[in-house]
């Protein structure tokens, strides 16, 4: 179903704002790059709504936060923005932050839509409070894991630092694989250097490295020393979190950082709605959108939706969660209860294996 874009109209300026606190990683050690086509995404439909009425005649206000992947600090920001008068929180990228802001927000009563992270455990225990948009950990990480099984790969090696996530993601890989007589094995990426893990790939016979590293260091050097040794020229090199999807690990590999298959949430073939919020977030980033950028634009479509038909009291918005349904850029939206998962789930936004393709590294493949 395509959703036209309203009429033009200008919202009421006797009106307040309605004030949406935003979680956007923009500073290091953040992920900047996915923080910032998060917050082009967030901007985009709150400007959309804007040029469009608003909501009831009132102006939405986006209060951004810089999180820098700091958990401390995007606790005392939802604070801050509860104090604000926000009438709900959304994004954030890193899942152990949206963690903690999920935490801080249920105790204080403020709506938070996660708009990006994918970790089960978003919460200690169910919650109201909280929603998200991407699909949980363990329904995407065993797609990957799919994936590699039938790529004929199953002694998977994972380059690994320590993480709450990538743990959670090596467990998820492990379970799937030793179901179907796969192995999975753990290289310290903080004690071995490149070449070492280079040495460590041949010794363990792996037919497939996975980063669950950070981006650029030490996914970077370690693509370089796998792509430059002979012995490994067979090796599939997986990034399921992501890494590849922008523009800065090509920019930063070359041909080096293609046919590295990660997940991605989009559709395999955009609607026409998906097509126009496309071009616009193109054209605010100057590059291609990741589909961050469309979980940013999806999320404040969820709540713009939620304001006009619920109301803005928080209570009436979490309340709203499994009631709401909109067309998002990338299907219909709506939330349920997942089994092992305590807040309100999208189930399931589109997942893809793709890679940037060997012959135009500009270019994605969807491989699965």
């Amino acid at each position: 179903m395509n959703t036209p874009q309203p009429p033009s109209a200008a919202p009421r300026t006797d009106l307040p704002s309605l004030r949406i606190g935003a979680l956007v990683p923009l500073t290091r050690p953040g992920w900047t790059e996915a923080g910032r086509h998060l917050l082009a995404g967030l901007e985009l439909g709150v400007h959309e709504v804007n040029a469009a009425g608003g909501v009831d005649g009132r102006t939405l206000e986006l209060l951004v936060r810089d999180t820098a992947a700091d958990p401390e600090r995007a606790t005392a920001a939802v604070t801050e923005l509860a104090g604000l008068g926000v009438a709900a929180v959304a994004g954030e990228y890193h899942s152990v932050v949206a963690r903690a802001a999920a935490a801080r927000a249920d105790a204080l009563g403020v709506p938070f839509l996660c708009s990006s992270a994918v970790l089960d455990a978003l919460t200690e225990e169910p919650t109201e409070w909280v929603a998200r948009l991407p699909p949980a950990q363990s329904h995407g990480w065993r797609t990957y894991a799919d994936f590699l099984r039938g790529a004929g790969r199953t002694r998977i090696a994972v380059a690994i630092q320590p993480s709450v996530y990538w743990a959670s993601g090596t467990r998820l890989l492990r379970e799937r694989l030793a179901a179907h007589g796969g192995s999975v094995v753990e290289l310290d990426a903080n004690a071995l250097a490149p070449e070492a893990l280079c040495d460590a790939l041949v010794e363990h016979g792996a037919t497939a490295l996975l980063l669950l590293v950070g981006q650029p260091d030490p996914a970077v050097p370690i693509v370089r020393a796998v792509r430059s040794d002979p012995r490994l020229a067979g090796l599939l090199v997986g990034a399921p979190a992501g890494q590849p999807e922008f523009a800065g690990w090509a920019e930063a590999l070359g041909g080096d950082g293609a046919g590295i298959p990660f997940l991605r949430y989009l559709p395999e073939r955009p609607g026409p709605l998906s097509e126009r919020v496309g071009k616009e977030l193109r054209e605010r980033l100057g590059e291609a959108p990741s589909f961050v950028a469309f979980e940013g634009w999806d999320a404040v479509a969820v709540l713009a939706e939620v304001f006009r038909s619920y109301g803005t009291d928080r209570a009436a918005v979490a309340a709203a969660w499994p009631r709401v349904a909109v067309e998002g850029s990338r299907g219909p939206i709506r939330f349920t209860r997942a089994p092992g998962i305590g807040v309100w789930q999208w189930m399931w936004p589109p997942v893809q294996v793709v890679d940037r393709d060997p012959a135009d590294p500009a270019r994605f493949r969807v491989l699965f």
